[in-house]
């Protein structure tokens, strides 16, 4: 039996959204674009789906284009704002984001565009701050996470975006980690980009979504055919979109109830703290995701740690980006300046509502005799180790 700890990464396919999809990989198979009504069948649940997304986000239908995931919505984003602005030659994002965003910054800087990373706090935090300061008439995009993916640590995006605006740069939002987990109204919202992913949400993975504000002047990424109103080409992934509606509309009914998770999750972190020694939140003490917890276990690897826990069969992640041959921590982590004793031992738990009581008392039986037996063959069991720190600093700069 699977112990299953680390729906940030991915999520089961709820039953009821796995039923409303099958018949779509069966039944009703035509085209949606087709003229007979044997496709038009199936571009009726398209539109039903799309209204299921958007009410969930608090949007209008028009404002929803489906896509593959999370990594091509961000990615058609970015492309779409500087598109709309390419007098404008300047984005702000922060130092904390996924890949996604990261890597298509980093790329973009190789193309002459000027990005700024904001910084964070020692608790994950942005500084309001440092978003004005960091602005400029020639910035063109502001993009950042609604909560971080390692963390949960939640950013205060409506304000970010009314900075964003007072500029008259575009604000984009991955909410990927965030949708059906926190409310989310975009009638009311500064956001004009948001990007979604199903497989976050207990719908399958290969479909996702991006909100696009009515008015907003949209460049498509993907060329070709006329599906999505012309916005996004290539044939619908029909299983799929059936079954994100369906996962948003269930998402939307389980917002109203989302205090058993955080009970759990509460539970989890609260005892983890009184049963093992030098231990702490990573990203406490500030607004984080209901199901998230990311703790540092001083003077472990984070990889050992869930090598043993997969043994006990628990499912969790290392807050460590450590591959085979490299000792580098998260660059999440290190941007919130925590000590390498911390930074390397550090585990996230992410919840889903799926999960049980029992669950996380398997946890809370199995992790201190594996911090235990960890730490007694550590080679760096003080706070004092200097090498470590020498390579905290070392990483940081590089």
């Amino acid at each position: 039996m699977v112990t299953y700890l680390d729906n940030n990464a991915t999520t089961c396919i709820d039953p009821a959204v796995l039923a409303a999809m099958l018949p779509y990989l069966s039944d009703f198979y035509g085209n949606p674009s087709s003229m007979h009504s044997f496709g038009g069948q199936v571009g009726a649940a398209i539109q039903d789906a799309r209204a299921q997304v958007a009410a969930l986000l608090g949007a209008e239908e028009t404002e929803i284009i489906f896509n593959s995931c999370g990594s091509e919505g961000n990615n058609t984003a970015i492309h779409a704002a500087l598109a709309a602005q390419p007098d404008k030659r300047h984005i702000v994002t922060t130092a904390v984001e996924h890949p996604a965003i990261l890597n298509v910054c980093k790329h973009l800087e190789k193309k002459g565009y000027t990005v700024t990373y904001l910084s964070v706090d020692g608790r994950g935090q942005l500084d309001l701050m440092e978003v004005e300061a960091a602005m400029t008439g020639g910035t063109a995009l502001v993009t950042t996470m609604y909560a971080n993916n390692e963390t949960g640590v939640i950013f205060p995006v409506e304000e970010i975006g009314a900075i964003a605006h007072d500029y008259g740069a575009t604000f984009h939002v991955d909410a990927v980690q965030a949708v059906g987990k926190v409310p989310i109204n975009l009638k009311t919202s500064t956001i004009d980009l948001l990007t979604l992913s199903g497989h976050k949400l207990h719908a399958p993975k290969g479909v996702g979504a991006l909100y696009v504000r009515r008015g907003f002047r949209f460049r498509p990424f993907l060329l070709g055919g006329h599906q999505e109103r012309g916005r996004r080409a290539g044939t619908h992934n029909v299983p799929g979109i059936i079954a994100l509606g369906k996962a948003a509309e269930l998402a939307r009914e389980y917002l109203l109830d989302v205090a058993q998770e955080a009970w759990l999750r509460d539970m989890l972190e609260r005892q983890l703290l009184e049963l093992i020694p030098h231990c702490e939140v990573n990203g406490g003490g500030t607004d984080r995701l209901p199901n998230t917890t990311n703790i540092g276990f001083k003077y472990i690897e984070g990889e050992a740690i869930l090598l043993m826990l997969n043994q006990q069969g628990i499912c969790a992640s290392s807050g460590s980006a450590c591959t085979s041959g490299s000792l580098d921590p998260s660059h999440v982590l290190m941007a919130m300046g925590l000590p390498y004793t911390i930074l390397h031992g550090s585990i996230r738990f992410s919840l889903s509502r799926f999960t049980t009581e029992a669950e996380v008392q398997h946890v809370l039986t199995v992790m201190p005799a594996i911090v235990e037996k960890l730490r007694a063959i550590s080679p760096f069991n003080s706070d004092e180790a200097g090498w470590l720190q020498d390579r905290s600093a070392a990483v940081a700069v590089n």
